[in-house]
């Protein structure tokens, strides 16, 4: 199973007896066949008097499209192939008389062969009934230059926000129609997909990223390689902006659809692009990124672009009780401000005292921990996310620049271990970072009120223990940092705190059931023979620093 399906037949009757369920529509009966969503609070005698009716739909496949855009401001109903397959004459003519009351009804239907059949011959059979029947065709892709028949795709929903708000201010039919189809002739859309998409209960295709694909998982019109979000989005800007040509004094009003199975750290990286490239000031308002005429899961995304004119902005920005709609955001460059990072007792100096030993030391365990980044990542792999090698060298380069900085007091420990907690809080990230900050900052604290390097760790580690709520034996870096510790509060030297250190970190790897950090969360089996990556740092550093001393009194 690699999608969340039942028989493939139903997909499109399970989503729509989901639309019918949550949102307030009434559905064409089950027996009858047809797939027919209206407003539950739409009466064609009563609102249909007054107010023209506006119809659309299609094939299935591009939710949130149809069925997410009805609404009070929007569409007053919509009529449902299968999966990207265009509805019979008979449902579309059912639905215009339900809906279709004195004032009209508009079928806006995007620029297929057989919507414009089966839309086009229920409207004709409609007017032999005496309905006041018109419609606009919406053909807003430029992806085939000079088209007899461009396809209409993303687009098709600004068309909708426009009439459904124009009918709601009582505008009759032909006016709406008019200001409908001004708008498709300004408007164009463009999209990319890296995949196509799949269709329930068939495998996915394998084709290369191309530009200028349909809605219906239809080929692009070339083939392309971008290398990055950037490359992506120029290959869409640059047709789509030439065919449009220059906009005058108006900025435009871009909308980014997500075509599927984009991320929403995908769509902002292109949100991002959309607006760099075509300049902040040039983009006044932003609809999206969001999923509005999706296909299937299409890995791909589409723009449009249409010139921002006061009258469209107000039927844009109007409200509406359409579900889907994601609202329109005005577009400016963001202000910024200047974050107060002040420290209330900073212990990073200019030209801080030096100690050329204990500056060598801190050099030892810098060096340490940037050749253990692999090992571990490798080990944090089995229990994490594999980042505690690269986490821990972060907080190794902040310590090397502050000391090639000569920022970090080396002459007394009181100071070096507050500059080294206030670097690390800054720099290192994650929960290691801010843990280690604690200990550092607190150990700090404590030699400068006298205690002993010993007895400052240990008030450090406790801390640790306060905030953290780690204790021996829950495989974090708890289970070296407390053992050596404690071995130097008995007045052991720190080649016997190191030992002890070694032994609990390795111990870990006996300890199959964590109680914090991310091991809590992972399966007995995935931990199993693994140490605690956190432990064996601290192991590591320890070993170092007894091996710096060593090396210290041998040339005493």
């Amino acid at each position: 199973m690699e999608r969340f399906y039942n028989a493939p037949d139903r997909v499109v009757d399970d989503i729509l007896q989901v639309a019918g369920a949550t949102g307030e529509l009434r559905v064409a009966t089950p027996e009858s066949g047809l797939r027919i969503l209206i407003r539950d609070d739409w009466d064609r005698t009563r609102q249909g008097r007054d107010q023209v009716a506006v119809l659309s739909g299609g094939g299935a496949g591009h939710e949130p499209a149809h069925a997410g855009f009805i609404g009070q401001g929007m569409l007053t109903g919509v009529i449902s192939g299968s999966l990207f397959a265009s509805p019979s004459v008979e449902p579309v003519l059912a639905a215009i008389r339900e809906v279709c009351g004195a004032a009209g009804c508009l079928l806006v239907v995007k620029n297929y062969t057989g919507d414009r059949l089966n839309f086009g011959l229920a409207a004709e059979r409609a007017r032999a009934e005496g309905l006041n029947v018109e419609m606009v065709i919406v053909a807003d892709d430029v992806a085939i230059a000079e088209a007899p028949q461009p396809r209409g795709i993303a687009g098709t929903l600004l068309v909708h926000k426009l009439t459904g708000y124009l009918a709601a201010q009582g505008t009759p039919l032909g006016e709406i129609q008019h200001q409908a189809n001004a708008l498709c002739e300004r408007m164009g859309s463009l999209g990319m997909a890296l995949k196509p998409a799949a269709h329930p209960g068939q495998p996915a295709a394998s084709r290369s990223p191309e530009l200028g694909l349909g809605i219906h998982n239809e080929t692009g019109t070339r083939e392309v390689a971008p290398e990055s979000a950037d490359d992506a989005m120029r290959l869409v800007l640059e047709p789509l902006c030439e065919a449009l040509g220059e906009s005058t004094d108006t900025a435009w009003v871009a909308m980014l659809n997500n075509l599927g199975s984009c991320s929403t750290q995908e769509m902002g990286v292109l949100a991002e692009s959309l607006l760099r490239q075509l300049g902040v000031t040039n983009v006044g308002h932003l609809i999206g990124p969001a999923p509005l005429m999706t296909s299937l899961d299409m890995h791909g995304f589409s723009v449009t672009l249409v010139p921002g004119t006061s009258e469209l902005l107000d039927a844009l920005t109007a409200p509406t009780q359409a579900p889907a709609w994601p609202g329109v955001h005005r577009v400016r460059q963001a202000p910024t401000f200047t974050p107060n990072t002040a420290q209330g007792h900073d212990a990073l100096l200019d030209d801080a005292p030096q100690d050329a030993e204990t500056t060598a030391t801190v050099w030892r365990m810098i060096e340490m921990l940037r050749g253990a980044r692999e090992a571990l990542d490798a080990l944090d792999a089995s229990s994490g996310d594999g980042d505690a090698g690269a986490s821990m060298q972060s907080g190794a380069d902040s310590l090397a620049r502050a000391l090639d900085a000569r920022q970090l007091t080396t002459t007394e420990l009181a100071p070096l271990f507050t500059g080294i907690g206030q670097l690390l809080a800054r720099d290192m990230g994650g929960s290691s970072g801010v843990l280690l900050s604690i200990l550092f900052t607190a150990a700090g604290g404590a030699l400068d009120r006298g205690d002993g390097p010993a007895e400052a760790l240990a008030t450090g580690v406790g801390k640790m223990q306060e905030y953290g709520g780690a204790r021996a034996g829950d495989r974090t870096m708890l289970d070296a940092l407390l053992p050596a510790i404690t071995a130097l509060e008995e007045g052991n030297s720190l080649v016997e705190a190191a030992q002890a250190a070694r032994t609990g970190a390795d111990a870990t790897a006996s300890l199959t059931t964590a109680n914090a950090g991310r091991s809590a969360y992972v399966p007995e089996s995935a931990l199993k023979g693994i140490v605690d990556p956190g432990a064996e740092a601290v192991a590591r550093v320890f070993e170092t620093l007894a091996q710096a001393k060593a090396s210290s009194s041998r040339y005493r």
